[in-house]
């Protein structure tokens, strides 16, 4: 992750601060994200994700920015009490995912460990692989076009 500050705004004896953050992840997706630090919170102007992100991803944006930000502009800042602001523990990111064979195979385990509970499958290939559904649909495919899946219009 990288923190980069953008500008600065004081006002009195406050000041707010907006940060560019980039995020990357193993798989190449990357997520750029416009922060604005004061002395109260800490708030999300702008995110431009690639691929765009899924709404159990963008759910945890928040836990993926919160330590690297704090650490990155306000660690040992003092806060509006005078106390030292706290930093926040390390966050998971994006679960790493196979590439390639193992990673359809791991894809068709998920896709078909749903179906036989009566879940949607697409949605627990979403949410092992951390992707959005246009993405899982697409591992999916590939999963199938890998012989890991029956074709889609496979008698039953």
């Amino acid at each position: 992750m990288s923190v980069w500050p953008a500008w600065e705004v004081r006002e009195h004896e406050s000041a707010t601060s907006w940060f560019n953050v980039r995020l990357g992840f193993a798989d190449g997706a990357r997520i750029d994200v416009l922060a604005v630090v004061d002395e109260e919170q800490v708030s999300i102007e702008d995110v431009r994700a690639r691929p765009p992100l899924s709404l159990d991803d963008l759910t945890l944006l928040p836990e993926w920015l919160e330590g690297p930000l704090f650490e990155a502009c306000c660690a040992g800042a003092d806060g509006p009490s005078g106390k030292p602001r706290r930093t926040a523990p390390a966050r998971r990111a994006r679960p790493a995912w196979p590439h390639g064979t193992e990673g359809w195979r791991l894809v068709a385990e998920e896709y078909r460990a749903a179906q036989r509970d009566g879940l949607d499958p697409v949605l627990a290939v979403m949410g092992a692989t951390g992707h959005s559904r246009r993405r899982s649909l697409g591992l999916i495919a590939a999963a199938r076009d890998a012989g890991f899946l029956p074709s889609r219009h496979a008698r039953r």
